[in-house]
């Protein structure tokens, strides 16, 4: 099968959106598929390489804001990609400008087109209105302008996946059309996974940790809907100097962070890592004692699967699909995303549950390994076949004099 990969991220690696695209691309290549990615150019000019089994082909693109690469004007070397490569399945991963260019060449030689689901508004209107007092009122009409420009794309789609029970509700909840699948983002549990043998000192010095000191690591994009502010009030309510919260990552809400630790007195609790390469990343994950993932707006969250892959328990925001990863008093504590207060007695507990870490961290692998990257593999290639199926049954359907079945607008797969 040839599978055409596209989205707007691909290139940042601190992005979910493209170590999901990376690493189903790169998953579906070894499975013995031919994978093509399109993706923007970091350095303007188009060019192609190989890159662990996959073909990525990028594009012209320049620089808007804070990492954001616009591919305007793509539509020539869409076409010249799909004349040369002629693909079977074409997989888009967001609206913006290269997947619509995509998605058009795809529909005028009528290939079959599914996407994956991880926006929402919330990602965007949060770090651009939340943070302005005169312009927060406006955000629920921006949410919804947005979610509206989404779905003029996805319901154009054969078939939709999202990570999460949780996300597909959503996306129904805004009357998609598209039959809409939860597939997850999945995650590589031989790469993560628990190392009893470490020694945790030596990563705790290269990132300035405490070495006696209970830890707290975030790791991800440093933005405003991440609610890393609400985390850093938590410790200062909690007024304990015998634990740490480590904030790995790069973003550009970090400035005001660090305004708020030195506000707080919290300079020496909280530490800023910077970003964590990805050789470092399991070490640091197996050298701390509880994963931290405050965001209020998450599909799912990879950057928490890995942790619990690692055999971390987890504190987390009882919002949107965390509470599919962390139950409460089993594999960690969840606390309302609002509520500093909630977040420092959730802290607390779990200090106080020390000696169940390691109970609480078997449970986070086990569910972890239901979402081993290899199965997601597998599905994703049922899903291809099974929509390619569903769509092939529906054009016949509908040449027949007498109808047929016909799936429904607005149908949605069972579960």
């Amino acid at each position: 099968m040839k599978i055409l990969l596209t989205g707007q991220a691909f290139y940042r690696c601190d992005n979910g959106q493209a170590v999901f695209t990376i690493n189903l691309a790169e998953g579906l290549a070894a499975s013995g598929q031919q994978v093509m990615v399109l993706a923007p150019s970091t350095k303007r000019p188009a060019a192609r390489e190989q890159q662990n089994g996959v073909t990525v082909q990028t594009v012209p693109a320049f620089s808007l804001f804070d990492n954001t690469n616009v591919t305007a004007f793509s539509g020539g070397l869409v076409n010249a990609v799909f004349e040369q490569f002629q693909p079977d399945v074409v997989h888009i991963q967001d609206h913006y400008f290269l997947s619509r260019a995509v998605l058009r060449a795809a529909r005028t030689r009528h290939i079959l087109t599914v996407g994956t689901n991880h926006f929402l508004p919330e990602n965007l209107t949060d770090n651009l209105l939340r943070g302005h007092p005169l312009l927060r009122g406006v955000q629920p009409l921006a949410n919804r302008l947005l979610w509206r420009n989404m779905l003029g794309v996805y319901n154009r789609l054969a078939a939709v996946s999202t990570p999460t029970q949780t996300a597909a509700a959503i996306l129904r909840a805004q009357a998609i059309r598209s039959p809409v699948s939860a597939i997850s983002c999945g995650v590589d549990v031989q790469r993560f996974r628990p190392r009893p043998t470490l020694d945790r000192s030596f990563m705790r010095r290269k990132y300035g940790l405490a070495p006696d000191k209970p830890v707290l690591l975030y790791v991800g994009r440093i933005d405003r809907e991440k609610k890393l502010d609400l985390l850093i009030a938590a410790l200062a309510q909690m007024g304990r100097a015998d634990m740490q919260l480590a904030i790995a990552g790069k973003g550009a809400f970090r400035p005001k962070l660090e305004q708020l630790c030195a506000e707080l007195g919290l300079r020496d609790q909280v530490v800023f890592t910077g970003f964590v390469p990805d050789a470092d990343l399991p070490l640091l994950l197996n050298s701390v004692d509880i994963f931290a993932m405050p965001s209020h707006a998450e599909l799912q969250s990879i950057a928490t699967l890995e942790a619990m892959a690692s055999g971390l328990p987890v504190l987390a925001a009882n919002a949107r699909a965390l509470p599919e990863l962390v139950t409460p008093g089993s594999n960690g504590q969840l606390f309302d995303p609002t509520a500093s207060r909630d977040a420092a007695q959730a802290i607390a507990q779990l200090i106080a549950q020390r000696r169940q870490w390691p109970q609480m961290g078997a449970i986070s692998r086990a569910k972890a390994e239901c979402h081993a990257h290899s199965q997601v593999v597998t599905r994703y290639v049922q899903w291809y076949c099974q929509t390619d199926s569903r769509a092939r049954s529906a054009s016949i359907a509908s040449q027949t004099p007498c109808g047929g079945a016909v799936m429904a607008p607005g149908q949605v797969e069972s579960k």
